[in-house]
């Protein structure tokens, strides 16, 4: 049939491509062997479809067509192959997930995961999608069935104690680093997160020798794989803003500030570090440059396209975690409110609660907002509506409400928020709050109660640190001033048989003279005398009328310790100082000790002569009339001066010149004058 076919040719409504008919299915599947092997996906996607065409629904080929636009970072091109292929019995839930997971589809990703069997590849993808949530606890327990598997994969370990620390059980990663039998010399990833934990533990000076090394172990490793300069500085990139980082929480400030701009100006292309870095400097600064640091954040967060208002530049929403991406909005949204840029701001605060559904952060921001915009009575019923909405996330919106409520004057709804969080009520620093809360109310049996409640907790409560001692002594000196002296003595006498203490057997001595002076005067036996006092007569001491005030200084004799009087007579010598420049032992000429003086009063001052020569001679009325000859030329050019700068110039020389009028041209004046008499 097919020879029968060739010779009279008749048109088909789908005919196969002649390339396709020439190759067998097995060159094809030797072709696509060949590309996968060599790492040529784009080749080995173009031949399974050439596989498809001729056996559509083909499993093998459509499994290898979906890896081979994975490898190729054709996502969107993978996705829509596998949706198209749905109707075929086919399992791709897999690489659907994984699909969604590249796309950031993180939550599409996880319904896609439901119901499937939990093999190795599903849980490990499953606990990237939990870490990439920020759901730690849910990932950690996805790792703990991935090593039933026992899968002996560096990268895998590596991951697990990066989940380690994200998780906040960085005291476990040493243990776990020996259960999975690794070092944190075995690549430059497991120092690097070993330095982590390091840092979580505040072991700041451990961490900056572990960043060390991982950046040594790394330079080694990637030159042997042959990396060049600029790619090596790329992937060591996490490693540099790490170590800024150490030095930043060390306090050394300026170093830290010269790190993140040398990693800035670089301008690497490993993006998530630069954001990094950008981030941290900006907290760095605080409310210092505000508008330089909005412009270096605008440059990270933009515009969102369709549903979304604001979006992340650089693919960093695929590259930053969940915790990293609120740090930048709230930066963002912070350094608005610094700027007084509040309708920027409500445009931030409305995307926030979709962006990160899960956190507080977005609540507290909206009443950071609020407070701003000087409505704190809406900031307090927005927090106290989300903690009974939310309770087990209230307690940073019950600490935030009690600050809030407490700087406006609010102090009942301060106790209130602070008295819904049980697991702080008794604490040294919340009961001292509450207490001075109840005394601005005026609630003083209330404030009493709360030094009640936190005795009897402290005295049951099992801790290392126990904080009853403490505790009772504030609460014995708040009722003392308080007019309720025999419970006072109560407690300091409790304190005084438990422990000795100097400060409660002096506030014993205190409260039981005003309620029983023989117990009083028991305990006053117990009390050290001072120094210096053994011979003062306290009876003569009474009969005196009492200190009177002199002015002046007056001598007091103190007796003082031999060892303090050697203390106080050995004195350092001090070195003295000289002016820079000066020779000790080639001082020159002593200064001049009248130097101080005003030259008029030094000795050797001497008035200048006064010069003769300017006084007229000959009598007064002659003088006046050659005077006015004299000076009426120079009137004259003053009068027609060109211009008024000129003119200027020309009025003070004209003045300067009638004034040096000598006694040889007064007498030709004269002379002149005579003449003209004559004749």
């Amino acid at each position: 049939m097919a020879p029968k076919a060739k010779v009279n040719p008749k048109p088909s409504p789908s005919p196969t491509p002649p390339a396709v008919q020439s190759v067998p299915l097995e060159d094809l599947f030797a072709a696509l062997h060949r590309h996968a092997q060599n790492f040529e996906y784009e080749l080995a996607a173009r031949v399974a479809d050439q596989v498809l065409a001729i056996a559509p629904g083909d499993e093998d080929a459509l499994r290898c067509k979906v890896v081979a636009l994975i490898k190729s970072d054709a996502i969107d091109k993978a996705l829509s192959t596998i949706q198209a292929s749905r109707h075929l019995p086919i399992h791709l839930r897999f690489y659907e997930a994984y699909c969604l997971y590249r796309q950031n589809k993180l939550h599409e990703a996880l319904k896609v995961l439901d119901g499937q069997e939990r093999n190795s590849m599903m849980l490990q993808l499953e606990s990237q999608i939990l870490y990439r949530l920020g759901k730690m606890d849910a990932c950690m327990e996805s790792y703990d069935k991935i090593q039933r598997f026992k899968i002996d994969s560096l990268d895998l370990k590596t991951n697990i104690i990066a989940a380690l620390i994200a998780a906040g059980r960085s005291a476990e990663v040493q243990e776990t680093m020996d259960a999975l039998k690794v070092k944190a010399t075995s690549n430059f990833e497991l120092a690097y997160n070993y330095a982590c934990s390091l840092i979580e533990k505040k072991k700041y000076a451990e961490a900056e020798q572990q960043l060390l090394s991982a950046r040594r172990i790394g330079q080694e490793m990637l030159m042997e794989e042959d990396y060049v300069d600029d790619e090596i500085e790329t992937e060591l990139a996490p490693i540099a803003v790490q170590l800024a980082y150490v030095h930043q929480l060390q306090g050394q400030t300026e170093e830290t500030i010269e790190a993140y701009m040398s990693i800035i100006n670089r301008n690497m292309s490993d993006a998530s570090s630069l954001a990094v870095a950008t981030n941290n400097l900006i907290s760095l600064r605080g409310t210092k440059d505000v508008s330089d640091s909005l412009r270096r954040l605008d440059r990270l967060i933009e515009k969102g396209t369709g549903a979304r208002q604001f979006q992340l530049a650089n693919s960093l929403d695929f590259k930053l975690s969940t915790r990293q991406k609120e740090s930048l909005y709230a930066n963002r949204l912070l350094l608005l409110l610094q700027a007084n840029r509040l309708d920027q701001a409500q445009e931030v605060i409305s995307a926030l609660p979709e962006m990160f559904p899960d956190s507080v952060t977005p609540v507290l921001l909206q009443a950071a907002l609020l407070v701003r915009e000087k409505k704190v009575a809406k900031a307090e019923e927005v927090l106290i509506h989300y903690a009974d909405k939310f309770p087990d996330k209230s307690r940073p919106v019950l600490l935030a409400r009690a600050q809030i409520a407490a700087a406006a004057g609010h102090f009942q709804i301060s106790v209130e928020s602070l008295s819904k969080i049980p697991d702080i009520q008794n604490m040294p620093a919340t009961v001292a709050t509450l207490v001075s809360l109840q005394e601005r109310i005026g609630d003083f049996s209330s404030a009493a109660a709360v030094f009640d409640s936190a005795i009897d907790w402290w005295k049951n409560a099992m801790t290392e640190e126990n904080k009853l001692d403490l505790i009772m002594q504030k609460a014995a000196a708040f009722k003392l001033n308080h007019g309720r002296e025999e419970e006072a003595s109560q407690l300091y006498e409790k304190l005084v048989k438990s422990h000795g203490n100097i400060e409660a057997l002096v506030g014993l001595v205190t409260t039981a003279a005003h309620t029983d002076l023989e117990k009083a005067e028991l305990y006053e036996k117990q009390l050290k005398q001072l120094s210096g006092l053994k011979q003062l007569n306290v009876e003569s001491l009474e009969k005196t009328p009492g200190a009177r005030h002199v002015e002046g200084t007056h001598a007091v004799k103190v007796e003082v310790a031999e060892d303090v009087k050697k203390a106080k007579t050995k004195k350092r010598k001090r070195k003295p100082r000289y002016p820079k420049g000066f020779d000790p032992a080639n001082p020159g000429p002593p200064p001049d000790p009248e130097r101080w003086l005003p030259k008029r009063e030094r000795s050797s001052y001497r008035p200048k002569r006064k010069d003769k020569r300017s006084q007229i001679r000959g009598s007064q009325g002659a003088v006046v009339r050659e005077k006015h000859d004299s000076i009426a030329p120079a009137t004259s050019t003053l009068v027609n001066g060109p211009s008024s700068k000129s003119g200027q110039n020309t009025s003070s020389s004209s003045k300067s010149g009638s004034q040096k009028v000598t006694s040889s041209e007064q007498s030709k004046a004269s002379s002149k004058s005579k003449k003209k008499s004559r004749s």
